[in-house]
């Protein structure tokens, strides 16, 4: 994502400002994905008199389809207020610092490609400040695309982003606000890592390819890669951390992941794993495609 030639470098504020606006476009362009990708991993095996499981959700198009159907269209997009916040505030953090920590590890007067340990230091960094300072909007997206997995009939909890801020604070505390802040941390940071760290490598790699160009299709294949790395190594600490913030039954993390893996074994932690590659991976290309845009744009 770095440019190597220091006079097209762009301030802090216009980084933080590209990350966050190219954050928020992926983000209006997935949500649907991603409310079907928490309430597949909120699901949990349901007993039915024969003793076999049968899921209220399956697959990524069943799951929407489903939403749709008994909670109208628009369902799709719950949490997507609180989901803006977050890409204002957490995107335009971890992507935006993510080049100046980058260049503070390896100094200012290092010359030429950043080893990738650097690359995985500087995104695992950014991730984990800007998660800390974000989560309230995570827990609440959470929250309200969780809303749906109530009873026909009980009353939804929340009436929106802002009410649900107010609730849970005055409910619960505001440290409550911060639910889950452990595996989010986690989870955030190494898929910050993956996401950033795996795009500046694979594109890296597909430039010194002969005939490839630093344009759209190499920006392309190297958000589906960086979606795909993400999405294998952060689906554990994700259905931990949407479980977290979605189910309060849970008494603290390793009791999330105890629970979970005694109850529904490992694979539980690759739930959702297809809508979740669909979601990070579109949102990927979509993300790094407008950002490398909006950079460009402001360089002239």
């Amino acid at each position: 994502m770095s440019d190597p030639n220091p006079r097209s470098e762009i301030t802090f504020a216009q980084a933080f400002l590209c990350s966050a606006f190219a954050a928020c476009v992926a983000e209006v362009c997935t949500i649907p994905l991603d409310t079907a990708k928490v309430r597949l991993q909120l699901q949990k095996k349901v007993a039915v008199e024969d003793g076999a499981s049968s899921p209220k959700y399956k697959g990524l198009l069943g799951t929407m389809k489903t939403i749709a159907r008994e909670e109208g269209i628009s369902a799709l997009w719950n949490g997507i207020v609180p989901g803006l916040h977050r890409q204002c505030v957490y995107g335009g953090l971890r992507i935006g610092l993510y080049d100046p920590v980058k260049t503070f590890l390896v100094g200012s007067a290092f010359v030429g490609e950043v080893p990738l340990y650097h690359m995985i230091l500087a995104a695992l960094l950014t991730g984990a400040l800007a998660i800390t300072i974000a989560n309230p909007t995570d827990l609440v997206k959470v929250r309200l695309q969780a809303e749906g997995q109530l009873p026909s009939g009980v009353p939804r909890r929340y009436s929106g982003a802002m009410d649900a801020y107010s609730t849970i604070a005055r409910q619960e505390g505001l440290g409550a606000l911060w639910t889950g802040l452990g595996p989010n941390i986690a989870r955030n940071a190494i898929i910050n890592a993956a996401e950033l760290a795996s795009y500046d490598q694979v594109k890296q790699t597909i430039l010194k390819i002969p005939g490839f160009l630093d344009n759209g299709f190499t920006h392309l294949l190297a958000g589906l890669g960086a979606g795909l790395f993400a999405v294998f190594i952060g689906s554990p600490v994700d259905v931990v951390k949407s479980r977290m913030m979605g189910d309060s039954s849970y008494k603290t993390t390793f009791d999330c992941f105890l629970k979970t893996s005694l109850n529904e074994g490992f694979l539980a932690f690759y739930k959702g794993f297809l809508p979740n590659f669909g979601r990070v991976g579109v949102w990927n290309v979509i993300m790094f495609l407008t950002l490398e845009q909006a950079k460009r744009v402001l360089r002239g």
